[in-house]
């Protein structure tokens, strides 16, 4: 855990500390916010494709990125001699007020430049420990599975449903050795049987793999499909139609009572079980359970919505138009519910007489 410095001096001026460290061709950035003299805490960075910049390159990028669409400190902190007359034009552009950068602090700040640079060996250290752990799963899930040692970039997909309603299929993105949550897709299911979980899959891959298939997009070197023969061969089926066949396929299908470490493995026609202590096996549930997650939030969010939208379009009278407005003011159907007759007048264009008949139906037993 990084190191917090609590004495508070009666400053009054807001300050950001960067520091930077390097290893191993990995790069860490620790930023850290002071605010009225207080250290409020801290940040690290991980910028990526930074192996070929030296520190000064490294923390002069930063330094333009991150305050694009944040608000810029009076005073920020680095510890690299950086020729900073440029970077503060750009600073005091965007703040609309002159701001200094500091590579020669004193007293307080110097110790708190000493913390983020120590702060950032920590996250630094931290970091390598983790991707040596997920190389160590990585090259068990390629062996146990017998993958070929090509695999890095690994994609996983989940439908979830309450009894067909709402269906959401989720995609996340294994690659580089970490979740990649930016590359995460979900996908609203339609014109599909409800409760068709090989449909709906099915749905999900002709999309994503389809468009990845016309040039946009990564292909992965291997898919997880949450589900077992029957969900791959149906996944096989998808594949086949965008011509990206040739990707690597399994199913995780969920052992006896669902017990982590019992998953039976699809791979082809064939069922692998891995030891439930298999460094492979778990990364395929870190994967996994991070796909059900992402499609569970995905599936309950788009019910509440259809929920909120179907509720109002039942009242006549009541458009597109009206329905967001009401939702607008109110935050939501439940604010539109605990509304009363009074405050559903004040929207435009409801008269009283509409706004009787919707608190009347809202709340008709």
């Amino acid at each position: 855990m990084s190191q917090r410095l609590y004495a508070d001096t009666g400053a009054d001026v807001d300050v950001d500390i960067i520091a930077v460290a390097m290893e191993q061709g990995l790069t860490c950035v620790n930023l850290m916010m002071v605010r009225g003299g207080r250290q409020l805490g801290d940040r690290s960075f991980f910028p990526q494709n930074a192996q070929e910049r030296d520190a000064k390159e490294v923390l002069a990028a930063f330094i333009e990125q991150h305050y694009l669409e944040r608000p810029v400190p009076a005073v920020v902190v680095v510890g690299e001699e950086l020729d900073s007359g440029e970077l503060e034009a750009t600073l005091a552009e965007h703040a609309k007020r002159s701001v200094r950068i500091l590579t020669r602090p004193t007293t307080e700040r110097r110790a708190w430049l000493e913390m983020a640079q120590q702060n950032a060996l920590q996250a630094l250290k931290a970091r390598l420990s983790e991707e040596g752990t997920q190389g160590t799963r990585l090259a068990a899930l390629r062996e146990g599975l017998g993958l070929p040692d090509t695999v890095q970039r690994i994609e996983c997909f989940d439908v979830s449903h309450t009894m067909g309603e709402a269906a959401v299929a989720a995609c996340v993105v294994y690659d580089r050795m970490d979740m990649r949550r930016g590359e995460y897709r979900r996908y609203n299911i339609d014109g599909v049987t409800p409760g068709d979980d090989y449909g709906a899959l099915a749905q999900a891959l002709a999309r994503r793999y389809g468009r990845i298939a016309g040039g946009e997009g990564i292909a992965p070197d291997l898919i997880f499909i949450d589900g077992g023969k029957g969900q791959v061969s149906a996944a096989k089926e998808a594949l086949a139609e965008t011509g990206l066949s040739d990707i690597a396929l399994v199913g995780i299908a969920k052992g006896p009572e669902r017990k982590p470490g019992f998953e039976e493995l699809w791979v082809g026609q064939r069922a692998v079980r891995l030891p439930p202590d298999h460094a492979g096996l778990h990364l395929i549930q870190r994967i996994r359970d991070e796909a059900h997650r992402f499609a569970v939030a995905g599936h309950r969010a788009r019910r509440s919505r259809r929920r909120t939208t179907s509720t109002l379009e039942g009242i006549s009278g009541i458009g597109a138009k009206r329905r967001r407005q009401l939702l607008t003011r109110f935050g939501g159907l439940k604010g539109v519910i605990s509304a009363s007759v009074e405050d559903l007048t004040q929207v435009e264009g409801i008269s009283r007489k509409l706004a009787e008949k919707i608190y009347r139906e809202l709340h008709a037993a």
